[in-house]
């Protein structure tokens, strides 16, 4: 019998987030006398809101990786080691930074963010996205799509991107080339 445990699904999480906002807006609301009835169709807000949270969890997992690749990488000289940063001191943006190679993630407007590298030279350049395809001189921009019941989805070309394939493509490529 093998174990197949690694492909059983896990249920997703459910989330909460927009019931508790909702619960104190209301709460706010009552206290302050200020109605707001049209939020939850403008989507300015709503991209506001999904960007900020999409930016997040791209730091989130570029964290998760960079500690981990960190601790087996470890030796007596950090110098190799992976360090993230903020940019401008905001929610905004962040970069990865080793051996003067830079992965900037930076949010552009609520409903573009972009992802390059920039090399120590000056040089901006976007991840390959293929083994024959070479590192072109410009940024990828992973655009949102509001959908049906203002349901927003991340793309890249048109196709929905998955935070996990993205960090983990970004992630190699930034290794790979900032390896001494």
């Amino acid at each position: 019998m093998h174990n197949n445990d690694q492909y059983l699904s896990v249920a997703k999480p459910i989330n909460t987030h927009w019931i508790e906002e909702l619960a104190i807006e209301e709460v706010n609301m009552e206290e302050s006398g200020v109605i707001q009835f049209n939020n939850h169709l403008n989507p300015l807000h709503l991209l506001e809101e999904s960007s900020l949270q999409f930016i997040e969890a791209l730091r989130d997992r570029f964290e998760i990786y960079t500690t981990k690749f960190n601790q087996f990488r470890s030796t007596k000289d950090n110098t190799n080691s992976i360090k993230i940063f903020k940019i401008s001191n905001t929610i905004n943006d962040f970069m990865l930074f080793r051996n003067a190679l830079k992965l900037v993630v930076a949010r552009k407007s609520p409903e573009i963010i972009s992802i390059a590298f920039l090399s120590h030279s000056g040089g901006l350049f976007a991840a390959r996205m293929s083994y024959d395809s070479p590192a072109v001189n410009s940024t990828h921009e992973i655009r949102a799509h509001v959908g049906p019941f203002n349901n927003i989805t991340w793309r890249f070309n048109g196709e929905v991107v998955d935070v996990d394939q993205l960090v983990k493509h970004y992630l190699i490529e930034f290794i790979k080339h900032s390896a001494r």
